[in-house]
This record gives C-alpha cells, structure tokens and sequence, in this order.
C-alpha cells in the first residue's frame, strides 16, 4: 500500500506540471497505461488519489519550512483537518464570523494550477522562503477581476504550522496594492502591457545551443514577444513569509512550477508613478 500511495502522489504532481508546454521521457505509452492501471485500481477499491494522499504521515522535518508544510497541507485532507484551529475565526474587517470544522471543506488552493506566484520586495527577501526561523505565513488567494483578497493566516506552534484565521479584504486595502492594480490591467490589456515596458529589459535565460548554459542580454519592446512568459491572470496567489512589508517601488514577480522545477522571475520597478517592467529571467 504504501508503493501504491507513493506512486499516486507523484503521478499527481507530475501531472499538475504539465498543463502547459508537455515533456515526455518515453514514447512507448508506458505512463499512460500506469496512470490508466492506477485509476483502475482505485476505482475497483473505492478510494481516490484524495484518499492514498491523506492515509500517508508528513515527515516531521516538513515542519521547518512553511513551504514543505503547506504542499502536504494543500495535498492531504486528514492533515488539512489536523492543523486548522477550529471554531476557524473569518474577519472581514466589518464582522468576525467563525467557521466549524463540519463546514470546512477541502481545499487544494494552487495545487491543481501546476504552478503558483509570489510576490517579493527584493531579491534578498526571497531568501526568507528556505529561512526556517520564519514562523508566520500568510497565504494569500487574490482575486484579481474582483479586486478581493483572502488570507490565510498560518502560525508555527511548539513545532507545528496551524492555520488560525482568515482575512478579506478588498484589493485596495493590502500591502500590495498598488502593485496588483497594475498587475490586473498589465495582463488584461495588451496596449498597456507595451506601454509598461521599459526601454531597455535585462534578459537572462537558458542559452539554446547549451542546456548548461544561460544567456544574458538586453530585450527591447519590439522584441518583447519573442520573450515574453505566459503571465498568469484571474486569479493569482502569493505567500507572505514573516512580517509583512509596506509596499515599495520594487516587486519581484515570481512564477514557480509545482513539479518541473521551473521559475520565472519578472522584476518591476516604479517609476515616476507608473510601474514597469525592467527585468526577466527564466
């Protein structure tokens, strides 16, 4: 059983990584008929990829990292119940309602998208995600087309991550404000996106003609598409790591692949008012 359950975990993620552009390593089918044969399995013996997933233990070294933590915890429904603190306080700014654990139902958050985003004020902030003296996350489902936020509120206890609360708010009330306000009209309008590009693009990415190499160079707008990734809309993410910082004019917008190990960082700067996109690196 406990194969079986390994097995189903990583078809589950590898499959989540391969929404978009698809990569094979055999053309003779073999992982087709396995994915079909496990199918099979489960739905011979009534259970389902949810159910293998919540019957495997977290490792307790998952605890140091929030990142290590919050991927079994968006994984597994019997460890999502485990560490909610219920009755689950919900605070919308106006009212502060709480939610049973009878009503909770479970959520995957990012994981079925394949990938996610965050959100940094600098290249050093970044480094707080592998800091395991972080014991405060917060992650945030940001909507964008509704200009809505919530957070989920997430604390490290005597060793253990709980979620202890979430918060909504509007857009216009969270710390990047600013910044996802530029973000939904960046993405949503072509004329805008150019308009948003900087002269001059400091480009860095794997070279061609060497996987082991990358390549680094300047990218004008005239040749922004040839470039450009595809940016993730509607509905985005981002996890706060620590305290929360106030703004700023400088964001690092960061698209990581769940299971291939892609990571595409964009860096924006604000300029005189407007915000523009002046780095890329894949």
């Amino acid at each position: 059983m406990e194969k079986r359950i390994v097995v189903a975990l990583m078809l589950t993620l590898l499959m989540m990584g391969c929404k978009g552009d698809r990569t094979t390593t055999a053309d003779d089918g073999t992982a087709d008929e396995e994915t079909a044969s496990l199918v099979e399995e489960e739905e011979d013996s009534g259970e389902t990829i949810d159910d293998l997933i919540a019957e495997t233990p977290m490792p307790t070294a998952a605890e140091e990292l929030f990142d290590d933590f919050f991927f079994n915890f968006a994984s597994n429904k019997h460890l999502q119940q485990e560490r909610i603190a219920f009755p689950l306080m919900v605070n919308s700014g106006v009212k502060v309602d709480t939610l049973k654990r009878e009503d909770w139902q479970m959520d995957h958050f990012f994981m079925p998208q394949g990938e996610y985003t965050l959100i940094f004020d600098s290249e050093e902030q970044m480094e707080q995600v592998k800091s395991t003296a972080v014991s405060e996350a917060i992650v945030e489902r940001i909507f964008l087309n509704q200009s809505y936020v919530r957070q989920y509120l997430f604390k490290r206890e005597s060793g253990r991550w709980m979620l202890r609360e979430i918060r909504n708010q509007t857009l216009e009330h969270n710390h990047n404000a600013s910044f996802l306000e530029f973000y939904q009209r960046f993405v949503s309008d072509s004329l805008f996106l150019h308009e948003s590009l900087n002269s001059e693009i400091a480009f860095a990415g794997p070279d061609p003609d060497d996987d082991f190499s990358t390549m680094e160079g300047v990218i004008t707008p005239d040749f922004w598409d040839a470039f450009a990734p595809q940016f993730p809309r509607g509905v985005i993410y981002n996890v706060v790591y620590g305290r929360q910082s106030e703004g700023g004019n400088y964001k690092v917008f960061v698209i990581r692949g769940i299971s291939n190990g892609q990571e595409i960082d964009v860096v924006f700067e604000q300029k005189h008012g407007h915000w523009k996109l002046t780095k890329l690196s894949e």
